[in-house]
């Protein structure tokens, strides 16, 4: 058994408070036996007024998130998924960031780093409107990296929608896969449950989805539920949302904090072996 922790966040703008709520859940993901913990995505800042959030985001170098956790990560002895950052890229000419997650060792050392591929561009019937691409350019470089917890894929939110995305990823024979997310209430109502059990299933493999919950300073709210499933399907871990709905695993509460998840490498071996999918799966052709 490996056991892993998911650290729930209603992030704000201000990346100084952030980064101290990571360093926390760092110390907590440690003191409960935690090999390694997952962070939602735009975990150091969330702010959907541009023009100021803009004014924050830095290069990977000068990022004061990324220089906490790492610093954290190393102190506490410990693994770190941060979901993502937005990043400043200075060799673009189009001034794009990057929506950019990293894997940090128990070192400190950054192993992968995986930019979001499927960018947010949606008008939905509640009249929220979102234009991802107009600030982010989209990665393109499928990324999977060995950790404590096995072969790791890398995903981010809106990515969970795009099967070719984890088509890959089960290629790759991946052990579990990070989805960590900052999706709406209605999208989240109506798909976030469905659609990370499936990946969970077609992948044969964990999949850990750390999640922002609530309502955030800049006015948006997210669904939270932060999830862990088995390679069967099975919600290992629901950590609820702003509507409550924690039904199962350590640390279900609804609002930000850390979760925990024991995972058993013999469940993944035990689901390939009772239903090959991934042996029999065919390449179809265009």
């Amino acid at each position: 058994m490996a056991r892993a922790a998911l650290l729930q966040m209603t992030t704000g703008i201000d990346p100084q408070a952030n980064a101290a709520a990571i360093v926390d859940g760092v110390a907590q993901a440690r003191a409960g036996g935690a090999a390694m913990l997952f962070t939602p995505e735009m975990s150091g800042l969330l702010d959907r007024k541009r023009e100021r959030g803009g004014r924050l985001i830095r290069t990977e170098e000068e990022d004061l998130v990324l220089g906490a956790v790492r610093e954290a990560a190393r102190r506490e002895g410990i693994w770190v998924h941060i979901g993502s950052l937005a990043v400043a890229c200075a060799d673009r000419a189009d001034g794009k960031w990057a929506n950019r997650a990293f894997v940090i060792d128990d070192k400190g050392e950054i192993r992968a780093r995986y930019d979001k591929m499927h960018m947010f561009d949606v008008d939905l019937a509640t009249g929220e409107s979102w234009r991802e691409s107009n600030a982010y350019a989209a990665g393109d470089e499928v990324v999977t990296v060995e950790t404590p917890l096995g072969r790791l894929g890398l995903a981010i939110c809106y990515d969970v929608r795009f099967p070719a995305l984890f088509e890959a990823l089960g290629r790759a024979r991946c052990d579990l896969i990070a989805i960590p997310a900052a999706f709406t209430v209605p999208t989240g109502k109506a798909h976030w449950h469905l659609l990370q059990r499936a990946r969970a299933v077609e992948a044969s493999a964990y999949v850990l989805s750390a999640a922002q919950a609530g309502l955030h300073e800049d006015g948006r709210e997210t669904y939270g539920h932060s999830l862990a499933i088995d390679p069967w399907g099975e919600v290992l871990l629901d950590m609820g949302g702003a509507d409550g709905g924690g039904t199962r695993g350590e640390g279900a509460q609804g609002g930000a904090g850390v979760g925990f998840v024991d995972l058993d490498p013999a469940r993944i071996a035990e689901v390939r072996k009772q239903l090959p999918s991934l042996a029999n799966r065919r390449i179809i052709a265009k």
